[in-house]
């Protein structure tokens, strides 16, 4: 007993390594057993895309099915979160012991998180904060403003950073999120797009708050600084969905519309070789 508990201990702390750099993986539990088996009910494992980490639920062609189920939990298109699965020995396996496994998949995908990135703490940002801070995701809101940063609503769903240029706030984007460029004017949206493509940042989404007389204006600057056509066309800009007024709270929620539409179609990472 004192042995699992060690065991787990390790464990756990490789999970919270994993968590913090943002790695994708399973724990994989013996939940329950019957017969003659290779390891010990409460027996886990941390199993990555790339294989095994640490632990054990096994050996050999168990960890094997493990190592092939977690490839498939893993997938960027599934959002499974755990996966209870009965596992025949002798059929399933092909191992000469007659027993059964019961397996416990815990997924764990702290990159795939919904991370939304706002640069620009004004009008819309304000109702856009306030609608994002129902749902299920982290909200970073950049400015260069602490008067309105204090405005923004309480949650804690919702970072407020204080930046000396918008730009800075793009040392701070992390693979994967959502980004929002609605800062105080064309002026200021530029830098924060040069930044996130000179950085070379993997993002699920950008889109650019903006007329189409803007939008036409941001393009062609971009291009003039040498930004590639790959980038600048995955630029949502106007941003938000085809309805409601010109008021900060419609366009906040058109913004909400097409962010939610967004997150549910499979995720496309920019990628700026």
């Amino acid at each position: 007993m004192v042995q699992m508990v060690m065991n787990h201990i390790v464990l756990l702390r490789e999970a919270v390594r994993l968590h913090q750099e943002r790695v994708p993986f399973c724990i994989v539990t013996v939940a329950d057993a019957r017969g003659s088996i290779p390891q010990e009910i409460g027996a886990k494992a941390i199993i990555r895309r790339d294989g095994l980490v640490c632990g054990t639920i096994g050996g050999g062609k168990v960890e094997t099915r493990g190592c092939e189920k977690v490839r498939e939990l893993l997938v960027e298109e599934s959002d499974k979160k755990m996966l209870l699965e009965r596992v025949n020995l002798h059929r399933d396996v092909g191992m000469t012991c007659a027993g059964e496994m019961t397996l416990l998949y815990e997924v764990f995908r702290p990159d795939f998180e919904w991370n939304i990135a706002i640069f620009g703490a004004g009008h819309v940002a304000q109702k856009l904060c306030r609608l994002l801070s129902e749902l299920e995701c982290k909200i970073t809101c950049f400015d260069t403003r602490l008067e309105w940063l204090d405005r923004l609503p309480e949650s804690s769903r919702l970072e407020r950073r204080l930046v000396n240029e918008f730009a800075d706030g793009a040392d701070a984007i992390i693979r994967g999120a959502f980004v929002i460029v609605m800062t105080m004017g064309h002026a200021t949206d530029i830098p924060v797009l040069r930044a996130l493509w000179r950085k070379k940042i993997e993002t699920g989404f950008i889109g650019a708050l903006g007329s189409d007389s803007k939008a036409a204006i941001l393009r062609r600057e971009l291009r003039e600084a040498g930004l590639p056509d790959e980038f600048i066309d995955r630029i949502r800009c106007p941003i938000g969905e085809k309805f409601g007024d010109n008021t900060p709270p419609e366009i906040a929620v058109s913004v909400l519309a097409q962010l939610v539409r967004e997150r549910r179609t499979p995720r496309r990472l920019l990628e700026d070789k």
